[in-house]
């Protein structure tokens, strides 16, 4: 059966996600636009305030969808480093009027290290944030100029020497594969952020997306194309030093200290629901996905109005399998097969074992104690292993 898609004018539909979940808030600002980027942001400010009371709305609207606990507290973005404080804290304090949140959450504020001058991140250990996503994406000048970042290489270095001052749960995001970056200065970019000792790294290769600066100057000639198999010997050498500083490989892009895995990013590869707040936010509960209108006026007006609007994705078993598929041999867990066989029955972990044969010959899957997972080798192909290993329809 295929999934449906429904349109949502009025309150959202309750879903409620049993047994807790994670909020994430979308905070739709950035200072300027980055070349590559395609998520949903506005470079203006004007509306930031009104857009803040707006996500209160909707925290108030939307309280019933979570039955359980919150663990996890993720602002993302744009940069939510943009916002005060007290905006913040306003934030926080809906949720918590609102929400059973669990005695010791996961409050995550993705940050620009421009944003991060040390008297900020102080006022940050005032409110109930515990980690820090620092947005570096690289050391280096020419790379940054490149991808239009707001901030220089020297404000790389010092915000995360300011915010070790406050901050214990840090992680730093770097991306490789930038046209350009040659293998020793993507070496050196991991070794200037594993010197400094944080625990976690998200890395991530660069991705032209439609619709963005940086396809038009690849289209134009002005930059170079992303050649794939420089990303992947980027990769490999990330693999290689993060593991000899102790790093664990946790999720295919994550990495991190034994005790500093991002309960998030955690979380949402293991397949457990989550409500997105704000505009363009996503939410799932583990039987449909819905996604909020990504347009802040559109977004602001609604919910003075006590309305969302949204629109809805029904998920088949095909696509629940399809989901846990790709998420799962992300993972350093893996797939297991008595987890498929239980959830969508002997049918689906009997053509999984077929498709899975060719990639185990290869060398590129692993099955051990009845889990698949995707070698070392196979590592930098996992999501087109993983489309191998799709089902469209048994029927």
């Amino acid at each position: 059966m295929p999934s449906s898609v429904q349109q949502n004018f009025g309150l959202s539909e309750s879903y409620p996600l049993g047994g807790g979940g994670g909020l994430y808030i979308h905070i739709p600002f950035c200072k300027q636009a980055c070349h590559y980027c395609d998520f949903h942001f506005s470079t203006s400010l004007k509306k930031k305030s009104e857009l803040v009371n707006s996500l209160c709305k909707e925290l108030v609207l939307r309280k019933e969808e979570i039955v359980g606990e919150v663990e996890t507290i993720y602002f993302g973005g744009g940069t939510p480093s943009l916002l005060s404080s007290e905006e913040l804290q306003q934030i926080l304090d809906t949720i918590y009027s609102n929400y059973k949140v669990s005695k010791n959450p996961e409050i995550t504020l993705e940050a620009n290290p421009d944003d991060l001058s040390s008297s900020q991140v102080h006022k940050f250990t005032n409110s109930r944030i515990n980690r820090l996503s620092i947005g570096v994406q690289s050391f280096y000048e020419e790379d940054l100029k490149l991808m239009n970042r707001a901030h220089n290489a020297s404000e790389a270095l010092q915000c995360i020497k300011d915010a070790k001052q406050y901050f214990e749960n840090i992680s730093i995001d770097l991306i490789y594969g930038i046209p350009g970056m040659s293998n020793e200065r993507w070496k050196e970019n991991l070794e200037i952020a594993l010197k400094l000792d944080v625990p976690h790294l998200s890395c991530y290769a660069l991705t032209i997306e439609p619709k963005t600066a940086l396809k038009k100057f690849i289209e134009k000639g002005i930059v170079p194309p992303v050649d794939e198999e420089v990303a992947k010997q980027h990769y490999e050498i990330l693999l290689s030093e993060t593991e000899k500083a102790g790093l664990e490989n946790y999720e295919f892009s994550n990495f991190g200290k034994p005790g500093f895995h991002s309960r998030n990013n955690t979380a949402y590869w293991e397949g457990k629901s989550y409500l997105g707040i704000g505009p363009s936010a996503h939410s799932y509960d583990g039987k449909s996905r819905s996604w909020n209108v990504a347009n802040n006026t559109r977004y602001i007006k609604s919910t003075e109005a006590g309305e969302l609007p949204s629109e809805r994705e029904n998920l088949s078993k095909e696509d629940m399998y399809n989901e846990y598929i790709m998420t799962g041999l992300r993972t350093q867990n893996g797939v297991s097969l008595e987890k498929v066989e239980s959830e969508f029955g002997k049918d689906f972990s009997k053509y999984l074992l077929e498709q899975a044969a060719n990639p185990i010959k290869n060398e590129l899957l692993i099955l051990e104690k009845n889990t698949l997972k995707i070698s070392k080798k196979g590592k930098f192909l996992s999501d087109g292993i993983a489309a191998d290993l799709f089902l469209v329809n048994l029927d």
